[in-house]
């Protein structure tokens, strides 16, 4: 794992761009248990070896997930998020597809995100800190049902 004041290089340019991206579940719903966690983990391992994208911190909470990486500067943020969205989601409902009657159709994930950059002076520490610490009780979330 790379630290943000560490440089990355390639052919031609080198570069230390690292991203915060936020996205829920659809419809906010609390579906991130451990098995789907488990799921999206072993996942990203893939994603990070088969794209140049690096997952330096994740963190979850029960309806939305929070990461951390980098990149080579010619991916962009949004295209991030649509690797990592399709992929996991394929899997979960591959792998676990109890969820998929939970979703009233066929995404796992919420259209939105959020995207932030962390500079390399900035204080890194604090943005990982607040990622690994994702996670409410499941008291604090209430789910209503339609059925």
């Amino acid at each position: 794992m790379k630290r943000g004041t560490e440089v990355s290089k390639g052919n031609h340019c080198a570069w230390s761009i690292h991203y915060h991206i936020v996205f829920p579940v659809k419809y906010r719903k609390a579906l991130l248990d451990s098995d789907v966690v488990e799921i999206i983990r072993e996942t990203a391992i893939g994603i990070q070896e088969r794209y140049e994208i690096e997952i330096e911190r994740m963190g979850m909470d029960n309806d939305h997930i929070h990461l951390l990486c980098g990149a080579h500067p010619k991916i962009a943020a949004g295209r991030i998020v649509q690797i990592f969205k399709s992929i996991t989601g394929r899997e979960i409902f591959r792998r676990k597809p109890a969820v998929k009657k939970d979703l009233w159709g066929g995404e796992f994930w919420s259209n939105g995100y959020y995207a932030g950059t962390v500079g390399e002076r900035g204080d890194w520490s604090s943005v990982e800190r607040y990622i690994v610490s994702q996670g409410k009780p499941k008291d604090e979330l209430r789910q209503l049902k339609l059925f």
